[in-house]
């Protein structure tokens, strides 16, 4: 009798503190938390993630106080929020929607919890993608659209919203708004400079957040005095790098300077003094500037590799592959002066990156991949964008910060850029440290993406169906 009470006894307080302990879904031990603001490493963690969110981090020593249904041993890794592209674009007309949507396991194989679409021609289904993987409906990196961009008359895009006057812009915000579009995307292919920069400012007025191509008529104090959010393409720095950049847009105005000569002026003209002056104005207004140095990178050096026979091919649909023909036989007939010509522009513009990050304009993580945009490809192309950010003058923490903390920022989107409590639970857990190697981004352990843990295993699973999928596709 005696031992049976002791047995019920003990049982009774096992109930107790089984009843007292934090209940989670998923737990990741032993990890070595990087903070991305800092720099610093913090070992022996605990993360308790529930309902796709982090509920606590904590000394790995705490750990008896959660209980979970899955636990993680991230010991020997590193542990920090999924990547975000921040510039990609789905595209390429209605028959290419299924390889679109077979780009979205892509981004999750390879670490990347979040991208930021800038704009294309098949708007209704990135929009109903947004909404079914925020809802868990569809396997996918979390999705902010612009929707269809603005433009003016007859432009060469397809699927844009042209516009040609002040009451046709506050009637294309307002559709964007009835969409629920997460920013405005303007570019400059038609439209004037006098509607750009009011597009600009009314798009402000309405609320968005507001990226945009620059048109070369224009300078970027007049820009950031219209109130632009972000830049994209570092091309743009090169020429607001200028010590005559006043007069280089003024003959672009008056149709006297354009083509090579523009970009010869440009790289003649560019000055340090003058391009720092530029970018701490641009940092007064806050705007920050998306470089997507890869498409440019690919085609500067294309004649020493086309990518043709890159494996990652297998990955991407045929109907995609051909939107990148015209990009690629355009650069094939350049002779080698044209070469030559091309490669010093690349040179002399990403020049300017570490100068933006020294002037305090905030960088971003993008890469510009998609349709159109020859072997710059979703997934990987994002950690070599990362690569190439360090290569040209950012240090690992910086290229690392311009994926996870300035583009969330970007968005207003607090609840991303750091593994705390409250914070959406998308990590990526690596085998290296990136803060001293950045392609150690690519030396992915498990990714969890809303909660859900994607392992070594599965993400392997996921590649081999998009490949198959191609497969079938072209069958």
């Amino acid at each position: 009798m005696k031992k049976l009470s002791l047995i019920l006894i003990g049982f009774f307080f096992a109930q107790i503190t089984l009843a007292q302990k934090i209940t989670a879904d998923l737990l990741i031990k032993s990890a070595t938390i990087i903070d991305i603001k800092t720099g610093k490493l913090i070992p022996k963690q605990g993360i308790a993630i529930k309902d796709g969110l982090i509920t606590a981090v904590f000394p790995e020593s705490q750990l008896s106080k959660y209980t979970a249904a899955q636990t993680v041993d991230a010991k020997g890794k590193y542990v920090m929020p999924g990547l975000w592209d921040n510039h990609m674009h789905f595209g390429g007309g209605t028959e290419l929607i299924e390889e679109n949507k077979n780009l979205l396991p892509l981004y999750l194989a390879y670490g990347i919890t979040t991208i930021r679409d800038a704009a294309a021609d098949i708007s209704p289904s990135v929009l109903q993608w947004r909404d079914e993987i925020a809802a868990g409906n569809l396997q996918g990196p979390t999705i902010f659209t612009s929707g269809p961009k603005l433009e003016g008359y007859n432009s060469s895009w397809i699927g844009d919203i042209e516009v040609g006057n002040t009451k046709e812009i506050k009637a294309a915000l307002d559709s964007l708004k009835k969409i629920k579009v997460d920013f405005v995307k303007i570019t400059d292919n038609t439209l004037s400079a006098e509607l750009f920069l009011e597009s600009i400012r009314l798009a402000r007025a309405a609320g968005f957040r507001v990226s945009a191509h620059i048109p070369n008529s224009i300078t970027m104090e007049q820009i950031a005095a219209a109130g632009l959010s972000s830049v994209e393409h570092l091309g743009y720095a090169l020429k607001a790098g200028s010590k005559v950049e006043k007069e280089i847009s003024k003959e672009v105005a008056e149709g006297k300077l354009k083509g090579k000569a523009f970009n010869q002026k440009v790289m003649d003209t560019f000055d340090e003094t003058a391009a720092l002056a530029t970018y701490k104005n641009m940092a007064k207004h806050g705007m920050y500037l998306t470089p997507t140095l890869s498409l440019s990178y690919i085609l500067a050096y294309f004649d020493k590799d086309n990518h043709k026979n890159d494996d990652y091919l297998k990955y991407i649909g045929k109907g995609l592959q051909q939107t990148y023909v015209g990009r690629v036989k355009r650069v094939e007939q350049d002779n080698a002066e044209a070469i030559k010509f091309r490669q010093q522009l690349f040179e002399k513009t990403v020049q300017t990156l570490p100068l933006l990050q020294k002037a305090g304009v905030k960088i971003m993580a993008g890469t510009d991949a998609g349709y159109l945009n020859s072997y710059t490809y979703p997934g990987i192309g994002l950690h070599k964008e990362l690569e190439l950010m360090v290569k040209y003058g950012l240090t690992p923490l910086q290229a690392l910060q311009a994926s996870l903390i300035n583009s969330p920022a970007f968005l207003n989107k607090t609840a991303y850029g750091s593994l705390q409590k409250g914070k959406k639970a998308d990590l990526l857990l690596l085998d290296e440290n990136p803060l001293q190697n950045i392609s150690a981004t690519q030396k992915i352990y498990a990714v969890v993406a809303k909660g859900r843990v994607l392992d070594r295993n599965t993400l392997d699973n996921m590649l081999e169906a998009v490949k198959k999928k191609n497969s079938l596709m072209m069958d």
